[in-house]
């Protein structure tokens, strides 16, 4: 009967490139991000009785120039997986880091950073390149809505024992059910 969505969501340090050898000269974006991903596992994603945690976990992290031979890192990009509930919009998902990351800026001011979704880009076979925000929607319908209980009436009948329950993961049932209310 729902689903906790998924926002794909990305992080980026920008630093100033300096030798290894002299790298006061510069600043280094991998340890900045260090210090936001410290940061950011501290925030309290929310929770829904029946969806359960908006989990935010790190899932993948890059720095450049890469290969680094003998050069601080200039750039550095973490990408987090946070599992969404229902009725968080993307503005409201992002607040907290953004606002972890302004004051993080008046703290540090050689921190540079900022938050967004990750963008996704597609050709389709007409030729024509779409692209989105990575943001998918939680939803959940009532255990007692008509549809869900023909659907598990039918299920009885045919012999199948089943179960009204959620999935703890996200699928494309983010469009279908919580964004076009099919």
């Amino acid at each position: 009967i729902g689903q906790r969505g998924r926002g794909e969501i990305v992080v980026e340090t920008f630093g100033k490139p300096a030798h290894s050898a002299n790298p006061e000269k510069g600043v280094n974006a991998v340890y900045k991000m260090a210090n936001v991903i410290q940061k950011i596992q501290q925030l309290v994603p929310p929770t829904h009785p029946v969806l359960g945690d908006g989990i935010l976990v790190l899932t993948d992290i890059k720095s450049s120039p890469y290969p680094g031979a003998s050069v601080v890192p200039d750039y550095c990009k973490a990408t987090f997986d946070r599992r969404l509930l229902v009725g968080e919009t993307r503005e409201g998902v992002l607040a907290p880091i953004q606002a972890l990351l302004d004051e993080m800026m008046k703290e540090d001011k050689e921190l540079n950073a900022k938050v967004s979704y990750a963008v996704e880009k597609a050709d389709c076979y007409t030729g024509n390149t779409i692209e989105s925000e990575r943001f998918f929607p939680g939803w959940l319908y009532d255990e007692e809505d008509e549809f869900v209980q023909a659907a598990y009436k039918g299920l009885k009948e045919a012999g199948i024992d089943s179960e009204i329950t959620q999935y703890s993961f996200c699928t494309n049932g983010s469009h279908y059910a919580g964004e076009a209310g099919i």
